[in-house]
């Protein structure tokens, strides 16, 4: 059997931390196939993310790229095949061989099949449990020299909640929200908003629609101001005190989610 294309820490707490996006690896059959360059990819994908998820004892990361197979879309989209599947992005010398893409989505439904697996055992030791689904986004599209995305529609964090049933989980989305703008960030408070640039992913998704009474995500899509998205470069500091803001929410989480319990 070929190695995993993720990385699972289990510990022993109801809360996980995933970073589905932050892999770079790619198997060569693949890389032969792609013209696109590996700075393009970098960009597009979340780098440093899977550095978040040691906020929480379980923690979920991904070695491969997106552009291998991307987990946060549903199966017939998780293979990016043409370039309106990839922000208009010409991916491929030729169109990838079936045989190819087929060896992809094995991989996606090997991920999937085990993560459920996961889940279950958390849901049978714990009642419920949360996933802080870790994500980045772009601002400076249209180049490193151009103006970024307009601040009032891209917040430092935007909290995804559309797939959720909002109300069963409103007490702790709202308890995590709070508690993340509450703190104090360098001297200042995050711009934290909720459904503002995404509602979040298939991987959230798929997660309330398997585990309906038990199971709470959020997609956590943290702006690219930690980093320079053009070069790569990460900001130290800017990330540390991210690192420290998500941490603060964690006993929140979980008081809240004891409360659910009863």
């Amino acid at each position: 059997m070929e190695p995993r294309i993720w990385y699972l820490h289990a510990g022993e707490s109801p809360l996980v931390a995933t970073a589905i996006h932050t892999g770079h690896e790619i198997r060569k059959e693949i890389a032969e196939h792609l013209v696109l360059s590996e700075s393009d990819r970098l960009r597009e994908e979340d780098p440093f993310t899977s550095g978040l998820t040691t906020v929480a004892q379980n923690r979920l990361t991904l070695l491969r790229s997106r552009f291998e197979i991307d987990l946060n879309r549903p199966r017939e989209k998780a293979f990016y095949r043409v370039p309106e599947d990839a922000w208009g992005l010409h991916l491929w010398k030729e169109q990838p061989p079936r045989e190819l893409i087929e060896r992809s989505l094995k991989e996606y439904d090997r991920f999937y099949k085990e993560v459920k697996r996961f889940f279950v055992d958390l849901e049978n030791r714990f009642g419920h449990f949360v996933v802080f689904d870790i994500h980045s986004y772009n601002h400076f599209r249209d180049g490193p020299d151009q103006p970024s995305a307009d601040p009032e529609l891209n917040p430092e964090v935007n909290v995804g909640t559309g797939t959720m049933d909002r109300d069963r989980w409103a007490s702790l989305v709202d308890r995590f929200m709070a508690d993340l703008r509450t703190f104090d960030f360098s001297g200042r408070h995050l711009d934290v908003r909720e459904n503002i640039k995404f509602k979040g992913g298939h991987f959230s998704r798929w997660i309330h629609e398997t585990f309906p009474e038990t199971g709470c995500a959020m997609a956590i899509e943290f702006k690219k101001f930690f980093m320079n998205e053009w070069t790569g470069e990460l900001y130290h500091e800017q990330f540390d005190a991210i690192k420290d803001a998500l941490k603060s929410t964690v006993p929140g989480v979980l008081e809240e989610l004891t409360y659910l319990k009863k």
